[in-house]
């Protein structure tokens, strides 16, 4: 409801004011204070004040005056407080919240016609994914849903990188080396099986014979032409490597919930001659220049002092020349295209805006959402290439067992006795994974974080089990009163916690448009623990199934705690965080 009340306020000052002759280009408004008894408040006073030739309060007072809340469906009342305008929401507007917040898909906006496209994940195909890079599906899985959520038509994308030198290392050593040379893979995953190959083969090329690594470099260079010159079998023999890497990769990715609608090949821009023609635009630039036996182009206008290289003397493409045809593809398929990318790609991106506006194109429909690390407490490297770190699956597999043990302790005999060994196995599933998506999600992305153990799974503090209770707490009220009032008074909900729940309820729509226009899932994380502390408010100091509670005001307790549970349970979704019915 809060966004039809700010339309509403909207049209309120936008009247008096212009009944003042004041400018109406900036309303200034804004959540109030805590402290305020308000749901939205107006700086415009302030800012027309000059133009009033008044003191700000004066200007207020006169803004207020010239409002009639009665000519509004969701406005209660206008006050002033210093220089700002403050409005009161009215019956209707907890009426409507209460009714709107029925609906299962309450929260989701009316679709805006533009289509987006985000391209996330995107780890090479060499070996399973790492926890250092799990942010990244976390962040964008969670950044597809909210804009979905929002009304945009988005496409989640992985761009795979199956060409260039890594993938040609990678297919000669798949079909070099024997596996009974090979150590036992860690895990029974095509990926983990893959990975042995292509470390075997890294160490062959850094520690071999030197006549031997020449002829392997001489048959790796040779794999790496044929993909340039769009040669059926050398494109064949590298994707038996990269798909069976890709399963693996993709068995990872939906334990953690995230799902792709297409896997786009930089391959695919080769053999279309997309990326030769790409090549042939560069060159002919002012820009281009050749120099240290490669085709560059020179971006110092731009104040960049490194240059673009697109094209090596031998001949070959490098990744970001390839991303350039895929980049305009998605600027001919979007109106918009994201891409959510370590912060370490800033300057290749930057590169690549520039080329791309050279190129002619209009580079404000391209968005990255940059992100720093995932760290583990003590640090330590992580490289596909030596074997050395901590893969998503170890992680995810220690979220699950720890999750298992915390709900098993805070089981008692009764609970214990009432939950199979496969409805503790789905908990322990649905609060690990939720813990580790929650805790990187949580986070403003930029911002390097260290996950720790103690902080993800605290069912008492900030995190996705202290949430998860909440929408598990709803389920067991509604599950006990066996029937949730359709029609219900709001007017009985006049306890503080219940209004402050309704208000809290009633922002949901607006947080999910604001976070969506600013693409910060962490925004939505930072609304569910406002959330769960509001209702555990309510839920202490406003009984629902007690004796005593009088029956009109137990159906409209109910009617409230139904609305939180879908409230709650979209907004962990947004998160990609399951919301259990028990816990």
């Amino acid at each position: 409801m809060l966004l039809q009340f700010r339309e509403e306020v909207e049209a309120a000052l936008t009247d008096a004011l212009g009944a003042l002759e004041l400018p109406t280009d900036d309303l200034g408004i804004e959540r109030p204070p805590e402290d305020v008894d308000a749901v939205l408040a107006s700086s415009a006073a302030f800012r027309a004040a000059e133009a009033a030739g008044a003191p700000p309060p004066a200007v207020a007072a006169d803004v207020a005056e010239r409002i009639d809340a009665g000519d509004y469906r969701l406005i209660g009342a206008v006050v002033t407080q210093g220089t700002y305008v403050n409005f009161l929401p009215s019956d209707a507007y907890y009426e409507a919240t209460l009714e709107a917040a029925h609906e299962d898909d309450y929260g989701r906006l009316d679709p805006t016609g533009e289509s987006v496209v985000v391209e996330h994940t995107s780890a090479n195909p060499t070996g399973p994914v790492h926890v250092g890079r799990a942010r990244n599906p976390i962040i964008g899985d969670a950044l597809c849903r909210l804009l979905e959520f929002a009304g945009y038509d988005v496409d989640r994308h992985y761009y795979v990188n199956d060409a260039g030198r890594q993938m040609a290392v990678f297919t000669w050593a798949y079909e070099t080396f024997d596996e009974s040379d090979l150590p036992d893979p860690e895990r029974d995953k095509p990926d983990y099986d893959l990975v042995r190959y292509y470390r075997e083969g890294n160490e062959f090329l850094e520690e071999g014979p030197e006549a031997e690594v020449e002829a392997a470099e001489d048959a790796i260079q040779a794999i790496m032409q044929g993909l340039e010159d769009g040669d059926e079998e050398t494109f064949e023999r590298v994707q038996r490597v990269v798909d069976q890497v890709l399963d693996g990769m993709r068995a990872t990715l939906q334990r953690l919930g995230v799902e792709f609608d297409e896997f786009v090949k930089e391959t695919r821009f080769m053999r279309a001659g997309e990326t030769d023609d790409v090549v042939e635009r560069l060159r002919d630039l002012d820009e281009a220049v050749y120099e240290e036996d490669a085709w560059q182009l020179d971006l110092s206008a731009f104040g960049i002092d490194k240059n673009f290289v697109f094209l090596r003397s031998d001949g070959t493409t490098l990744y970001t020349t390839r991303d350039i045809a895929h980049h305009e593809w998605k600027f001919d398929e979007y109106d918009r295209a994201i891409t959510v990318i370590g912060e370490d790609h800033q300057l290749t991106f930057e590169q690549l805006r520039r080329a791309l506006e050279l190129l002619g194109h209009d580079t404000d429909r391209l968005e990255q959402l940059f992100y720093s690390w995932v760290n583990l407490p003590g640090g330590g490297g992580m490289s596909t290439r030596e074997g050395t770190g901590v893969d998503l699956d170890e992680l995810l597999d220690e979220a699950v067992a720890r999750a298992r043990e915390e709900v098993e302790a805070r089981m008692d005999e009764r609970t214990r006795g009432d939950l199979t060994d496969e409805e503790v196995e789905r908990i322990a599933r649905q609060v690990g994974i939720g813990a580790v998506r929650y805790d990187v999600v949580a986070k403003q992305p930029t911002k390097a974080i260290t996950f720790e153990w103690d902080r993800a799974l605290d069912f008492e503090a900030q995190s996705a089990p202290y949430v998860q209770y909440v929408h598990a707490r709803t389920c067991g009220i509604l599950e006990r009163a066996e029937s949730v009032p359709q029609a219900v008074d709001a007017d009985a909900l006049t306890e503080p916690k219940a209004h402050d729940l309704l208000e809290t309820i009633a922002r949901f729509p607006a947080v999910v448009e604001e976070a969506a226009a600013a693409r910060e899932p962490h925004a939505v994380a930072t609304y569910t623990r406002e959330f769960a502390e509001t209702f555990n408010g309510f839920y202490r100091e406003c009984p629902v199934l007690d004796e005593d509670v009088p029956d009109d005001l137990r159906e409209a307790r109910l009617a409230l705690v139904a609305a939180a549970r879908h409230t709650v349970a979209n907004a962990l979704y947004l998160l990609g965080v399951e919301a259990p019915e028990s816990m």
